[in-house]
């Protein structure tokens, strides 16, 4: 893929610059509030993206008062806008996954049950944290009052694939104490 291209984490750039347009601080904020149930990426990412893609003229970047110094603050440019009319009208794929926890139960059988057991309680701690992270996710949507049912939307998905997951930890714990 070409330094040029556009990638699936340029969409998401796009998609939350919207209208309104955003600060790189601001897309890092908007990620950790939630984000990774939709897309995992590093922090660092949500600041260089942004800076390519207005290299690339998809995005405008101006300099903004920030509290400390100058921010620099992107919104979508016809380019930007019309890459983002192209990416919607094609046809969603099925998600991308990257489920190591599956992975592990896998090879539950290779260690003690309490040590699976114990690898699995961070995700549960985790989960729970995002539980808390959609919480105020759902608080700041009407907010945005454009996007504000949209969000509420994706929220419902995001509690629902966590809550799934809860589940099927219970379920693994289930399984566990029956390999006693």
């Amino acid at each position: 893929m070409s330094r040029d291209s556009l990638t699936p984490f340029s969409h998401v750039i796009l998609v939350l610059v919207g209208e309104d347009g955003a600060g790189a601080h601001d897309l890092r904020r908007m990620a950790a509030r939630g984000g990774r149930l939709y897309w995992a990426a590093a922090p660092s990412q949500y600041y260089a993206e942004p800076k390519r893609l207005a290299a690339l003229g998809y995005l405008d970047a101006r300099s903004e008062p920030g509290r400390t110094h100058s921010r620099t603050h992107y919104t979508l440019t016809e380019r930007g806008r019309e890459a983002l009319r192209d990416w919607l009208a094609t046809p969603a794929p099925f998600p991308r996954l990257q489920l190591e926890a599956p992975v592990r139960v896998l090879a539950a059988d290779l260690v003690e049950p309490e040590v699976m057991r114990e690898s699995l309680e961070a995700l549960r701690k985790e989960l729970h944290e995002q539980i808390g992270q959609l919480d105020v996710a759902e608080e700041i949507a009407a907010s945005l009052p454009h996007r504000e049912r949209w969000l509420l939307l994706n929220h419902r998905l995001s509690r629902r694939l966590v809550e799934a997951h809860l589940a099927w930890l219970d379920e693994v714990d289930e399984q566990l104490g029956r390999a006693r």
